[in-house]
C-alpha cells in the first residue's frame, strides 16, 4: 500500500473543499489525468493501480490525527473535521483504462468536496507505481539517501547561501513516498531556510508547518459555473468569507496574469498577503506585479510572492536575486526535491478539473485553465476559444 494515511494530500485540498461545502455544496465535477510525456502503460501496469486503488478506501481520519488536524489547521474549523472523520475513498469510482495507444486515462467524478481529495493521491500512486514497475528504485532507505544525498547538501547550501525561503511541493510526482519523508526529514533538520511541506501526513509526522492555500481547479470552477472575465475577483472574495484573512495567498495564471490584474482591486490588494506564480516568465511576472501594487501606493516589500512553477534550486536562486529589495519571494519546490534521482526521469503528469456543474439540476459545463505559457493550455478546444475570445481584452 503506498499512502500511509489520508492527510497524506496536499494541504490545499482541504482548505478547498471546505471551500466547496461553504459556497457550493451541491455542485460536482470530474477530474481527469493527464500525461505530457505519452508514456505507453500496459495492462499489467493498470491491474496494479487498481489494486491500489482499493486500497484507498481502507484510509480514514485517525482520531490522533484529528485532534493535531483542529490544532494545527485551525482556520479549517472543527465542525469541518468532524465531517472528515466520515470521508472514504470509494474505489470504485475511480475509472481507468488503456485506448488503442496505450495511453493511460483516469476519469473521477464526485461532489466537489469530495473529488477535490482524489487527484493527489492518484498521481503520488501513478508516480511510484510506475517506478517500481519500471524497477528504478532503491530497494532501502540507505540506498535513496546515498543517491539523493550529494544533490540535497548541495540544494541546501544554495538555499542558506542565498536565504531562500522554500517549501516542499512535492507529493505529486515524487519517486516514492520514502524519498519525500527522507528528503523532508533532511531538510527541516539541516536547512534553516526550508520552512514546511504541502503534504499535510508528512507535516504532522516530522512537526513542521502544513503549507498551502488553492489550486487552478477552484478558478477553473468559478469560471465555469459564473465568467471567466470575473473568475479571479469572485474566488478572492469567496476566499475571505471562508477563511477571514488567513491563507492569503492567491493563484495568478489560471487565465494568465494580465486577467488576474484586472481582477485584482485595491481592497484585494491591501488585503491578501501576496501571490504565487505558476507559469510564464517569472522576472515579467515581477514587474507586473510591483507594478501594480505601487499604482495602488502598496509598498511591494509588504508583500510576498511564492515562486511554484517547475523550479530548482539555482533558477530558485536567480529569481530571489532579482527580487531583492523589491518585493519579498518565497518558493515551493516539487518534482526537483521528491525525483532529482541519479538515473531516474520524472513523471509530468497532471490531474485537472475537467467538467463541472453548480448543481444536478444545471448543466455540465467544460473547465478550462489557460495559463501563462499556451501549451499548458488544458480544456476542450472549443471551450479554449472560448474563453481566449471572451478575455481578448483583458490582456495587456
Amino acid at each position: 500500500m503506498i499512502l500511509n494515511s489520508i492527510l497524506e494530500n496536499d494541504l490545499y485540498k482541504f482548505t478547498m473543499s471546505y471551500y466547496y461545502q461553504t459556497h457550493y455544496p451541491n455542485a460536482s465535477g470530474t477530474f481527469t489525468f493527464h500525461d505530457r510525456n505519452n508514456t505507453k502503460y500496459t495492462e499489467e501496469f493498470v491491474s496494479l493501480l487498481k489494486e491500489e486503488f482499493s486500497y484507498l478506501s481502507s484510509l480514514f481520519l485517525q482520531k490522533s490525527e484529528f485532534d493535531w488536524a483542529i490544532k494545527i489547521i485551525n482556520y479549517i474549523p472543527q465542525y469541518w473535521w468532524e465531517w472528515f472523520k466520515s470521508f472514504r475513498f470509494e474505489p470504485e469510482k475511480i475509472n481507468v483504462y488503456l485506448d488503442e495507444n496505450q495511453y493511460l486515462h483516469i476519469e473521477v467524478t464526485d461532489l466537489m468536496y469530495k473529488v477535490t481529495f482524489y487527484e493527489i493521491p492518484i498521481l503520488a500512486i501513478v508516480s511510484e507505481l510506475y517506478h517500481k514497475y519500471n524497477k528504478d528504485g532503491y530497494e532501502t532507505k540507505f540506498e535513496l539517501l546515498e543517491a539523493v544525498m550529494d544533490g540535497l547538501i548541495e540544494k541546501t547550501k544554495i538555499a542558506e547561501n542565498h536565504n531562500l525561503f522554500f517549501a516542499d511541493f512535492g507529493m505529486r510526482r515524487r519517486f516514492s513516498a520514502l524519498t519525500e519523508s527522507v528528503i523532508v526529514d533532511f531538510l527541516s533538520k539541516h536547512c534553516k531556510t526550508f520552512v514546511g511541506t504541502s503534504t499535510v501526513y508528512l507535516a504532522k509526522l516530522l512537526n513542521i508547518k502544513p503549507i498551502g492555500t488553492c489550486a487552478h481547479e477552484i478558478l477553473m470552477f468559478e469560471a465555469a459555473v459564473s465568467t471567466p472575465k470575473e473568475a479571479n475577483y469572485r474566488v478572492m472574495e469567496n476566499w475571505v468569507k471562508c477563511y477571514d484573512g488567513n491563507l492569503g495567498t492567491m493563484l495568478t495564471d489560471t487565465y494568465g496574469v494580465d486577467v488576474f490584474l484586472k481582477n485584482f482591486s485595491m481592497k484585494l490588494a491591501k488585503l491578501y498577503d501576496g501571490v504565487r506564480h505558476d507559469s510564464g516568465d517569472p522576472f515579467i511576472f515581477v514587474d507586473k506585479i510591483i507594478a501594480k501594487y505601487k499604482s495602488y501606493g502598496i509598498d511591494p516589500m509588504s508583500k510576498t510572492i511564492i515562486f511554484s512553477d517547475g523550479l530548482d534550486f539555482p533558477t530558485a536562486a536567480k529569481i530571489k536575486e532579482y527580487c531583492a529589495g523589491k518585493i519579498k519571494a518565497s518558493f515551493g519546490i516539487g518534482t526537483n526535491l521528491t525525483c532529482d534521482i541519479p538515473g531516474v526521469k520524472p513523471m509530468n503528469i497532471v490531474m485537472k478539473l475537467k467538467s463541472c456543474r453548480i448543481n444536478d439540476r444545471q448543466p455540465i459545463h467544460g473547465c478550462v485553465k489557460l495559463s501563462d505559457v499556451s501549451t499548458k493550455a488544458i480544456g476542450n478546444p472549443e471551450d479554449i476559444e472560448n474563453y481566449k475570445y471572451q478575455l481578448k481584452n483583458y490582456y495587456d
